[in-house]
């Protein structure tokens, strides 16, 4: 597994560079955003690990970028621990966040949990499945999400959600069981959830609050309609 670390603090990214080949991954390093972006387009990787405040072009900005070409997943670093800057990176696409300073081997937990399970939904398995709802079609196999025959771009957190969602119309899930079954790790802040469920609704144009096939259960968590 190859990971690009993105970030201007040198021995922070020398000691975390040196504890993620410890546990086996190929890493590069990129100091500022520019250059992050030229690896990005001339190479691979499994797993980008991009702080907030970079240097000619800051995190936000470059992970939205990332997103108009690809779906690899992203953690995002911040020095701030304000909400702003959490919801920023999640509405980009970034698939989770720490907060400077944080605990290196949490970070390779977390690492290590994403890695996983973009391996598991490389395999190809018997559940593999097509789901229809309306104009809404949700191939589990190749990770296709289509609406009115036009397939729209999620990241592989909200496509993970939404398959949950339809796989199991009807059922209200509170936000806390969503996070521990996508993230698979007890959850931090039930709002990475909300602006998740936001960006869904964005990009599959669901406005419509009475007609939106994801429904909330105020206080609880969230449901898609069944019919």
């Amino acid at each position: 597994m190859h990971i690009l670390i993105v970030d201007d603090e040198k021995t922070l990214v020398k000691g975390l560079k040196r504890s993620l080949e410890t546990e086996g991954y190929q890493v590069s390093v990129a100091f500022e955003g520019e250059e992050a972006l030229k690896f990005i387009n001339h190479h691979t990787y499994d797993l980008i690990i991009l702080d907030l405040m970079l240097p000619k072009i800051d995190g936000i900005s470059l992970c939205r970028m990332i997103r108009q070409k690809q779906d690899t997943p992203i953690i995002m670093l911040t020095a701030r621990d304000g909400d702003i800057d959490k919801i920023l990176g999640l509405e980009m696409g970034a698939d989770d966040y720490m907060t400077k300073p944080f605990n290196t081997r949490e970070l390779i937990a977390r690492v290590r949990a994403i890695l996983r399970r973009v391996e598991n939904q490389s395999e190809i398995t018997e559940k593999d499945q097509v789901y229809y709802s309306k104009d809404i079609e949700l191939d589990t196999k190749f990770r296709t999400i289509k609406k009115a025959g036009t397939e729209i771009e999620l990241t592989q957190k909200e496509f993970d959600i939404l398959s949950l969602l339809i796989r199991n119309k009807g059922r209200v899930f509170p936000r806390e069981e969503i996070f521990q079954l996508i993230w698979e790790e007890p959850c931090y802040d039930t709002r990475t959830i909300d602006v998740h469920i936001k960006n869904i609704r964005e990009k599959l144009k669901d406005h419509d609050e009475t007609k939106q096939i994801i429904q909330t259960k105020w206080g609880v968590g969230y449901f898609f309609r069944r019919d």
